[in-house]
């Protein structure tokens, strides 16, 4: 049962939402992503902030005030949405809200063996893979997933929502696939990731029939959720937010071909080039190729192995993280994809003085310069005692992409 005190927080920032999403610079906003994306030229390069895990120090658990499930979880949604505001980035914000559709999942534990993980006994400590995968002969009690729309539960949620802010705020129902091509995230789950790396020495056999199960595991689900009929495409989405990709759906049912792709090679950062080729890359290959545009990267190093990244077909974005050299990536994109220069997070927030945080803006967007680029900071795990430093980022930020236009 949900209050109407829980009603009533959430519709007031469901409307304070509505008001941003109208906001006449929303427009250009949207403009600045899709012009980049589509390789046109941008008044100045779109700037994104990701906080990830520095939003319990932005908006504490504390500090919500509702109290059922449901209305709490709309309230994080709305008050995220409403500090980026404030924070004054290209969030793009759209006038209706997105309700995801509910897939359950046989078997229950997704992979039919149990994934653990260590976990530190410090709050916010680390934590290491506990796998199950040990030997051979493991591998054979892998099953492949099956996902079946959850009708049910899909309009329990979307009812819920729309009791309490459709009238407010436009609510959309969407189905998102629930698997995707970072391949490597489900294989250091199951294998663990420094026993990765030695079994495409010692055991590349093993190796490839772990990728092979993930990659079909992924193009299964992706099935599933384009013969639902809810697959639609957020083109509110950060980062890909474009022009409509891959034409318009056949028969109005949008497929893969509609959608962005964001795929990454972390967990193969440090194998070479044609490791990754061998182990990674040739078992995402038949997943991107589903899609109409792919973003390819996250926080690997990608100098060396950007040739195989050029070599994915529909490849538009190409990340270029703080471990990446930005001039390689310039010199072999040439122009041709669009470049997410990502920042090193811990130089941002560590130093006390931020002018060196700026000179590094203004010295990467004047590389830049001329090339079609965004310039974004996520993987955050703290302001490290510097509450307005995403504020002072994103200044600096927009102030370089606005000088080197």
């Amino acid at each position: 049962m949900i209050s109407e005190q829980d009603r009533a927080v959430v519709r007031e920032l469901a409307g304070r939402v509505l008001a941003v999403a109208r906001e006449p610079r929303m427009a250009g906003i949207l403009k600045r992503w899709q012009d980049v994306n589509a390789l046109r030229r941008p008044d100045r390069a779109p700037v994104w902030c990701k906080p990830v895990g520095c939003w319990e120090e932005i908006i504490p658990e504390s500090s919500l005030r509702c109290a059922s499930p449901c209305a709490r979880s709309l309230e994080m949604a709305f008050r995220q949405i409403l500090f980026k505001r404030e924070l004054d980035d290209d969030t793009p914000v759209g006038d209706t809200f997105r309700v995801n559709a509910v897939f359950a999942v046989e078997p229950a534990n997704l992979w039919g063996v149990e994934v653990g993980r260590h976990h530190a006994d410090a709050p916010g400590g680390a934590w290491a893979y506990d796998p199950p995968i040990k030997e051979v002969a493991d591998l054979d009690r892998l099953r492949l997933p099956a996902y079946r729309l959850d009708e049910v539960a899909t309009r329990e949620r979307l009812g819920q929502v729309e009791d309490l802010v459709g009238d407010v705020l436009p609510v959309r129902l969407a189905a998102s696939f629930p698997l995707d091509a970072t391949l490597g995230s489900a294989a250091a789950e199951l294998r663990g990731l420094e026993q990765m790396m030695m079994d495409m020495i010692a055991e590349p056999d093993l190796m490839h029939r772990l990728m092979a199960h993930i990659r079909d595991a992924v193009l299964s689900s992706m099935k599933t959720v384009e013969a639902s009929g809810l697959l639609a495409p957020d083109p509110f989405q950060a980062m890909t937010c474009s022009d409509p990709v891959g034409g318009i759906p056949v028969a109005g049912a949008c497929t893969a071909r509609n959608l962005w792709c964001m795929a990454n090679s972390q967990e193969f950062d440090q194998v070479s080039p044609a490791m990754w080729e061998e182990f990674c890359l040739a078992y995402q290959m038949p997943i991107l190729a589903q899609f109409g545009q792919v973003a390819y990267g996250c926080c690997e190093n990608l100098t060396h192995k950007i040739d195989g990244v050029l070599a994915i077909p529909n490849l538009r974005i190409v990340v270029c993280s703080a471990w990446s050299d930005l001039d390689t990536l310039i010199r072999k994109t040439a122009g041709r994809h669009c470049i997410m220069w990502r920042q090193k997070a811990s130089d941002v927030v560590f130093p006390d003085d931020p002018a060196q945080v700026r000179q590094d803006l203004f010295e990467g967007a004047r590389r830049l310069q001329g090339i079609r680029h965004q310039i974004v900071l996520r993987e955050l795990e703290t302001l490290a005692g510097h509450p307005d430093r995403l504020h002072v980022w994103t200044r600096f930020a927009k102030e370089a992409a606005a000088r080197f236009a």
